[in-house]
């Protein structure tokens, strides 16, 4: 597979389209965001290690049943997708009140969320990624009844998934972010499953394990990404 034109480049990844029709290219750069692009830096080896983690859970998810675009490696740090229609939604299912939600809602730090909250924002930068709810989703056309009923079994049944596997290793799924698009008449799963788009604490000591290491000036977050990948993956 060639790599051609580029086609958009993210916070954290660039996509080019390929020489195979409907599929594109996805490569995990080494940028690191915070804070709405404030806080930014290229920290080496961090795209790899999203990648190498991203590639992991979207092929556990395609084994249990759930659709998404990842077709294969071609690096440590690129991937071959499926070409979606994305919708211009982030979709977080909370298991634990952490970040924004107790900014915002009078929760408690580390309180579970029993059942799991699930929380839609619109994907725009420019007006800071404003919370949705299921009338604004279908008066902007964003996405029919039935494709946001399925979107919302979807990301239920991502997290079961992936708390049951965290869990076994000792990680606790605090929160995590998905985004889904349309392919051949269907919701697929799309962007990334990484430390950057989940939340996770060490269950036995509470110690975070993703961003929040990086937006928080907790420690070495390259060394972080890299032991926790460890602990996903093995």
């Amino acid at each position: 597979m060639q790599q051609r034109d580029f086609l958009y480049q993210g916070k954290a990844k660039t996509i080019y389209r390929s020489d195979v029709p409907g599929t594109l290219i996805v490569r995990f750069r080494d940028d690191i965001t915070a804070f709405d692009g404030e806080k930014k830096d290229v920290l080496t080896m961090k795209g790899r290690y999203n990648a190498e983690v991203s590639a992991f859970f979207f092929r556990m998810l395609e084994e249990n049943g759930i659709r998404t675009h990842f077709l294969g490696m071609i690096d440590p740090d690129t991937m071959a997708v499926k070409e979606l229609a994305m919708i211009p939604i982030e979709v977080i299912v909370r298991n634990v009140a952490a970040g924004s939600i107790v900014r915002r809602y009078p929760f408690t730090e580390g309180a579970p969320l029993d059942p799991p909250v699930i929380v839609i924002d619109y994907k725009d930068d420019t007006r800071h990624d404003p919370m949705l709810n299921d009338d604004l989703i279908l008066a902007l056309g964003l996405a029919t009844r039935e494709e946001l009923d399925r979107i919302k079994a979807m990301a239920l049944t991502i997290n079961e998934i992936l708390r049951a596997h965290l869990a076994e290793r000792g990680i606790t799924l605090v929160d995590f972010k998905l985004e889904f698009g349309r392919g051949d008449a269907e919701i697929c799963l799309g962007d990334e499953i990484s430390m950057d788009s989940m939340r996770l604490w060490d269950a036995e000591t509470g110690q975070s394990m993703d961003k929040d290491v990086y937006r928080f000036d907790k420690g070495d977050v390259v060394a972080e990404y890299s032991r926790v990948a460890q602990r996903i993956i093995t």
